[in-house]
């Protein structure tokens, strides 16, 4: 479990378009990531 201030993993996943997008990509800046169910 990560805890604030910790650095995120390496992680890949899909947008709401089916496009790649990478973690990396947003290096250097605050990202909140939100799970949820697809319906």
């Amino acid at each position: 479990m990560l805890v604030s201030g910790d650095r995120a993993p390496a992680l890949g996943l899909l947008d709401q378009d089916g496009h790649k997008v990478s973690l990396s990509s947003y290096k250097g800046r605050r990202v909140l990531l939100y799970f949820y169910p697809k319906a």
